[in-house]
């Protein structure tokens, strides 16, 4: 029997998660396993490459997040409050803590993107385990898998400095050694990683099934944060596996998303052209274009590198008591999208019983 026919706990069709959610770390593995050129240089990444992964991935996907809140109506009114609330603390604070120290405001921004990150597979993970009827137990231990092999290649990092790589600009993490602490982290983590294994063969022969998108996520997790920051040491190897795997699941989730809101609509709404089945075209041209200006803005103001991509927005030189407000202001989009996504998939109202859960 085919894999898709079986009962497994899909949010969208089995062909959409399976290559948009579930495929996307062991394809950038695969990738770099047939293109190992491309990931000898450990420097930064090539224009290229930054346009694919950082402008049209990265950045592309924080705008995804407009389709489920601003730009739907049934939604923004019911969480108005929330959906503007948000921006305007974030931005305040933001630019007290800039106004400071650009370094603490590069770090707690660091720091707020790798929880977000983590909670999204923790997110997944329970979206797809969902209708098991399982112990306890092994509830939980899904539950230390996903943060251990999220946390631990974190912790790798902070013991292992300096990496070849940043989360956003250099230094932005804390980092000191210790051997001791680095010893204990792999054993736990080994522990782990084994407990988690043996739990599914158990599982397995209970109840003589798998749950192939949950433990999917769950290998597809360990793979690409391993991979990504503790085996390899590399700029490209590290963007590519952490805004791949993040960035393409979440515009994902928001498309299937966005159709089964649209299936429930009598009258003809903007969101009802987004999400048509050919609307993906515009979904995706809308936030690139965003996503472009955005980083136009940065490379005028703060960033100043003369790409070539952004020859007609020209480096601006600004007073810094501006810049502590310019800098705030254009990272708002991203603060928000983190903070925000806290919330959407727990609003009380939705109609879908699969997005109850946080991702």
């Amino acid at each position: 029997m085919s894999v898709f026919n079986l009962q497994q706990p899909w949010i969208g069709k089995p062909i959409i998660d399976t290559l948009f959610i579930l495929l996307p770390p062991f394809a950038c593995l695969l990738f770099i396993a047939l293109c190992p050129q491309l990931f000898q240089n450990n420097g930064e990444l090539s224009e290229t490459w930054w346009v694919i992964l950082v402008l049209l991935i990265d950045v592309a996907h924080v705008y995804s997040t407009l389709y489920r809140t601003y730009f739907n109506t049934e939604v923004y009114k019911q969480q108005q409050s929330l959906l503007l609330g948000i921006p305007v603390f974030s931005m305040v604070i933001t630019v007290i803590v800039y106004s400071l120290s650009s370094v603490l405001f590069w770090r707690l921004l660091a720091y707020v993107a790798v929880f977000h990150f983590i909670r999204q597979q923790y997110g997944f993970m329970r979206i797809y385990s969902r209708k098991e009827i399982i112990n306890i137990w092994f509830k939980r231990i899904d539950t230390i898998t996903i943060y251990v092999a999220t946390i631990f290649p974190i912790i790798y990092w902070h013991l292992n400095s300096p990496r070849n790589f940043s989360w956003f600009v250099k230094n932005d993490f804390i980092f000191f050694q210790s051997t001791v602490l680095l010893q204990i982290s792999n054993i736990v983590y080994a522990v782990v990683i084994t407990v988690y294994c043996i739990k599914e063969i158990v599982l397995f022969a209970t109840i003589k099934t798998f749950n192939i998108p949950r433990i999917t996520i769950l290998i597809g997790t360990i793979c690409c944060w391993y991979f990504g920051i503790v085996y390899f040491n590399g700029d490209m190897t590290f963007t590519l596996l952490n805004v791949v795997s993040h960035g393409i699941p979440y515009m994902a989730l928001i498309w299937i998303d966005g159709r089964k809101r649209i299936n429930q609509q009598q009258e003809k709404t903007f969101l009802q052209i987004i999400f048509s089945k050919y609307g993906w075209t515009l979904f995706l041209a809308i936030i690139f274009i965003l996503a472009y200006f955005e980083e136009a803005l940065w490379n005028v103001f703060v960033w100043k590198e003369g790409q070539t991509i952004f020859t007609y927005f020209k480096p601006i030189n600004i007073d810094k008591s501006v810049l502590n407000i310019i800098v705030p202001l254009l990272a708002l989009p991203q603060i928000a999208h983190y903070l925000i996504d806290g919330f959407i998939w727990k609003i009380k109202e939705d109609n879908f019983k699969w997005s109850n859960e946080k991702a």
